[in-house]
């Protein structure tokens, strides 16, 4: 292959995985008319359209997703066994998207934050939305380098993970409601009116399987698909509704909302780190996954010990 070719396809691979000329020119440290003189070389050498402007986004071409299915995990051991160290903090530029949920930005980007400022200030984080369902597609189509959250049918021999911790699910509600107390039936719990959030939109979730198995059925009166907007509802209603804590923290530790523990057991699926295995010696992102780890663990502790002495009844006891 010659010289030409190898670059055209490393502009190629940064195109595709950035999903932008603009991002990808600033991936490589072109500029991004050379980026588009780069694509139109392409184009007469491959013979094809490869890329199709569609207002402010570019539409790949079938034979440009069937190449660069093809090359980029070849560039990426490439790139892994000529440089597997050169990744350096502290003059890096690189941008790293996190598919993640609100819940876990509200964790994270804070402490992250200030390690960026402090030993990456060329670091960017960009926050991608996502859903269970999509999880592994968005690692699969370098969509994002790192997924933090649930895979339900990740396959392993793609899919690098990391455990975090196993969330605990409470039931919360405003102060002042008649269920805001120590022993929560499940009778009472099934008939008060819930409020469920929904990342894919479903309208039934674990808790509701866990109630049939008891022949009990509950109503969800209202679904969010963010978090951002549960404390408020919960605080100003009768609403109830099963919830990672960490979800509402400060809402829960600061008596905004009551908590309690709910009268069946909700197993809540296993927070972990995943991200694709063509970025398993990624220099950069086994910086980020060193810290977007310990923040999550370590908070994760103390969260769980302060919990305790929040549920209805604690101080009583």
């Amino acid at each position: 292959m010659r010289n030409q070719e190898l670059n055209l396809l490393m502009v190629f691979d940064a195109i595709m995985t950035e999903g932008s000329i603009t991002r990808a020119a600033e991936r490589l440290s072109m500029t991004q008319p050379a980026v588009s003189n780069a694509v139109s070389r392409m184009r007469v050498v491959w013979k094809d359209e490869l890329l199709i402007k569609e207002g402010r986004s570019i539409n790949p071409t079938l034979y440009a997703r069937n190449l660069w299915s093809q090359i980029r995990e070849p560039l990426q051991v490439l790139g892994n066994a000529v440089a597997p160290e050169n990744f350096n903090p502290a003059t890096s530029n690189r941008t790293f998207r996190l598919a993640v949920a609100d819940a876990m930005v509200d964790i994270v980007w804070k402490p992250l934050r200030k390690i960026i400022e402090t030993e990456a200030p060329g670091i960017n984080i960009h926050a991608i939305p996502y859903t269970i369902v999509n999880g592994e597609q968005v690692l699969v189509d370098a969509e994002v380098d790192l997924v933090i959250g649930t895979i339900t049918s990740g396959d392993p021999s793609i899919i690098r993970t990391e455990y975090l911790y196993t969330p605990k699910y409470v039931c919360i509600m405003r102060p002042g409601h008649p269920l805001a107390k120590a022993n929560l039936t499940v009778e009472e719990f099934a008939a008060a009116e819930h409020l469920l959030v929904s990342l894919s939109g479903d309208v039934t979730g674990y808790t509701d399987q866990v109630l049939a198995q008891h022949g009990l059925k509950r109503r969800i009166a209202m679904t969010v698909n963010h978090f951002s907007a549960v404390a408020d509802l919960i605080a100003e209603s009768d609403l109830i509704s099963v919830v990672p804590p960490t979800a509402l923290e400060k809402a829960i530790f600061s008596g905004k909302l009551a908590v309690t523990k709910t009268p069946v057991e909700i197993q809540g699926a296993q927070l972990c780190n995943h991200w694709h295995k063509r970025q398993e010696k990624d220099g950069g992102l086994c910086w980020l996954r060193h810290h977007v780890s310990h923040m999550i663990k370590s908070h994760a502790e103390r969260h769980f010990e302060e919990l305790k002495k929040r549920f209805c009844g604690a101080k009583a006891a």
